[in-house]
């Protein structure tokens, strides 16, 4: 059946985009696409294997060097008396000046760390970039020490998230391989991106996490030979990293029954966090587009993490990415009060934080804001609607919202979906909830961005300085291979890059 019209359009350009990204596959594009008779299928398998393991040991060499700054910054840890006390007891029982002086050199570390790498190193390649079609190569000093430095500053305090490092410590260790074993370009971009995905898979124990990541994130297709190799990779990478990390979940979380109430909610309410998402990105994005350069670094990073330190003498849940603040959400442990006094403050300083030049993710982040925003406007359905929404837990609606959260501000509703399915290895009905408020949410933050684009196209307000993702674009059908790749890389407004550092340029040379 012939298939015409706009169908037609997007169907081109997925047939297009499958002969750039998919040469396994028999292509009728013109001869830019590589095909399999210029790599051998055993090179290709044997490079995406080693790009696991190379992946997942790298996660657990930069997971375990994140304990050990936890330990030793904290004091906690390093005896029999506390050897599995989480990093919120740990920095709980520290008193409050040892705080302050940790996250003190926490703001000296970034701030002099972050002025060194952009004065002295070689300009940053993001993981984008390097998944890209001109599949740059990753500078190997500056990546490792800008990786080096996230996971040293999130382990002293930083609200920022760990998820970039292991990212891009991933995604360099298998631009190395590409190249040592000669892969074409087309190889090559997507081993980066299953490298990527096998170091978010190794230091959070989501092998199914790590693979779908790499399919609608970085490279934005699917195909049987994209979908073997990001599983492949990202499986190993986890079970290379259980060695060190071992093979536990992120959160713990009771059983949870699924009620009509909760469905009713997420349903009605799964918008929200799409509004809120947006919002939060546009904070962030702005806080990254003025971040503070050159001598200012220094100045602003030491400021902004003191005065962190020194909120975090009376509230020790704002240290760290927030996976502390998350699992008390989960847990139903923190009240309404409290929780939005610690939303408006994680908020704050996560801003604060990448405006004064410091890196990090903003996936943890993201979904420990969502976690707690739905625990407080779950609370009160609970407190105005007792008849209807009483009798369900306050943990079950911080999941809903935190997957409905993180789905809109990293623009990844599946890797969400499945992420916090990894992360807390929620009971299967909470999917219904869930795959409804990720739904209504996504649909929330797009029409935002619509508004905001609309408004922007007019003249009415500046556009955001944001960089966008790739998204499928209409390719006439004589469009080559080649000239698709071009088109379907075109940007439209979205509010995703600006939560994932990873994917677009993250420095500017002082």
């Amino acid at each position: 059946m012939a298939v015409t019209g706009l169908d037609g359009r997007f169907y081109d350009a997925y047939s297009a985009t499958r002969a750039v990204l998919m040469p396994l596959e028999k292509s009728s594009a013109t001869s830019s696409s590589s095909t399999l008779a210029s790599t051998s299928a055993s090179v290709l398998i044997f490079a995406t294997l080693l790009t696991g393991v190379a992946a997942g040991i790298g996660g657990m060499l930069l997971g375990l060097l994140l304990r050990l700054v936890q330990h030793v910054a904290y004091g906690y840890g390093l005896d029999a008396a506390t050897p599995h006390t989480s990093f919120l007891q740990g920095a709980s029982m520290a008193d409050g000046a040892r705080r302050v002086v940790v996250l003190a050199i926490c703001g000296l570390v970034a701030g002099f760390g972050w002025w060194a790498v952009y004065r002295y190193g070689r300009k940053l390649v993001s993981v984008k970039q390097a998944a890209g079609p001109d599949a740059p190569a990753m500078p190997g000093g500056a990546t490792l020490a800008h990786a080096l430095l996230q996971i040293i500053t999130v382990g002293l305090g930083s609200p920022l998230g760990r998820e970039v490092a292991p990212r891009e410590v991933g995604a360099l260790l298998a631009g190395y391989l590409a190249r040592g074993f000669g892969l074409t370009i087309e190889y090559r971009r997507l081993l980066v991106a299953c490298g990527a995905g096998a170091g978010l898979a190794a230091v959070y124990n989501v092998p199914l996490g790590g693979a779908v990541f790499v399919l609608e994130v970085l490279v934005g297709a699917f195909s049987w030979p994209a979908a073997a190799m990001a599983m492949a990779s990202s499986a190993l990478a986890a079970w290379i990293a259980w060695w060190g990390l071992g093979a536990e979940s992120q959160y713990v979380v009771p059983h949870m029954a699924v009620t009509p109430a909760l469905v009713i909610w997420a349903l009605l309410l799964g918008p929200l966090f799409g509004v809120a998402a947006h919002g939060f990105v546009k904070l962030t994005g702005s806080a990254r587009a003025h971040a503070a350069r050159g001598w200012r670094l220094p100045v602003a990073s030491l400021v902004n993490f003191t005065i962190i330190g020194l909120l975090a003498v009376y509230l020790p849940q704002l240290l760290g990415n927030g996976k502390g603040a998350a699992s008390l959400s989960f847990d139903s442990e923190l009240t309404l009060g409290l929780a939005a006094l610690l939303l408006v403050l994680k908020v704050a300083i996560e801003a604060s934080t990448l405006r004064a030049g410091a890196e990090g993710g903003l996936l943890t982040p993201g979904l420990t804001n969502g976690a707690m925003l739905a625990l407080i406007v779950g609370g009160l359905c609970n407190q105005w609607l007792p008849g209807i929404f009483g009798a369900v837990p306050l943990g079950a609606y911080a999941i809903v919202g935190a997957t409905a959260f993180l789905a809109s501000s990293m623009s990844m509703p599946l890797t969400a979906i499945v992420l916090l399915a990894e992360f807390t290895r929620m009971d299967h009905d909470m999917l219904v909830p869930v795959v409804l408020a990720v739904a209504g949410s996504i649909c929330a933050s797009r029409w935002c961005t619509s508004v905001v684009t609309r408004r922007a196209a007019a003249g009415a307000v500046p556009a955001p300085a944001v960089s966008m993702p790739m998204v499928m674009m209409p390719v006439s059908q004589s469009a080559s291979a080649a000239s698709a790749a071009a088109v379907v890389a075109q940007p439209i407004p979205s509010t995703a890059q600006a939560s994932a550092p990873d994917l677009m340029p993250t420095n500017k040379q002082s």
